[in-house]
């Protein structure tokens, strides 16, 4: 099905809501409830031919077994011969980003707050034993409560007791050294970081550190 039709199973598209290299964002309705849903679509011409598909198989497989209120909720996903479709949780407020941009600073209440309820996200995915590695403001959606949806688990790596991380990942303004480094690394202590980096930013509207 090409994703310029009108549906995909039991879901209407609507509007367009972001696009990237591999597909779009749309916003969707389920026909017989009229929830609404928000609709990953990746090209798989394009996800095969930037080396990517094994990192969307991970991030179908750790979506579906997760339930924790501060992770975005996998519904469904609808596999066909051109596209994958990833039927997602919808989340209204946007990105913690454009939040921090719009207000330049939150206040310490709602800092709190917000960075409780990405610990919460990250400690259930840590008692799993994966480790999300690119944690950042643009990977962290929020409610129309400004309630925090953690998303993106595309480079999400298992943690294994004793065996350390090497892959250099995420983005290097939220990395920790020993990961931008080159360094083996465990998976907790990065996510941990890139934690304190978020509260950082919004708290003061900028980064701890400058690109040197």
């Amino acid at each position: 099905m090409s994703i310029n039709e009108i549906r995909i199973g039991q879901y209407r598209f609507s509007k367009n809501l972001g696009n990237g290299s591999f597909g779009k964002v749309k916003m969707a309705f389920h026909d017989q409830t009229c929830h609404k849903v928000a609709i990953k679509i990746l090209n798989k011409k394009k996800i095969r031919q930037y080396g990517v598909f094994e990192k969307v198989k991970r991030e179908l497989k750790i979506l579906r077994r997760f339930n924790n209120p501060h992770t975005i909720k996998l519904f469904e996903f609808i596999d066909t011969q051109s596209e994958i479709f990833m039927i997602l949780e919808y989340a209204a407020g946007g990105e913690l980003f454009d939040l921090i941009a719009r207000r330049e600073r939150l206040g310490e209440d709602e800092a709190r707050k917000i960075i409780q309820q990405i610990i919460s996200s990250i400690e259930y995915s840590h008692q799993d034993k994966i480790a999300h590695r690119d944690l950042k403001p643009e990977n962290l959606l929020l409610d129309e409560n400004l309630n925090i949806r953690l998303i993106d688990f595309g480079l999400a790596n298992i943690m294994r007791d004793s065996i350390a991380l090497k892959t250099a990942c995420g983005s290097p303004n939220y990395a920790a050294p020993e990961v931008i480094s080159g360094l083996a690394y465990g998976g907790a202590e990065v996510d941990v970081w890139s934690c304190g980096v978020i509260l950082y930013a919004m708290v003061c509207g900028s980064l701890p550190f400058d690109d040197d």
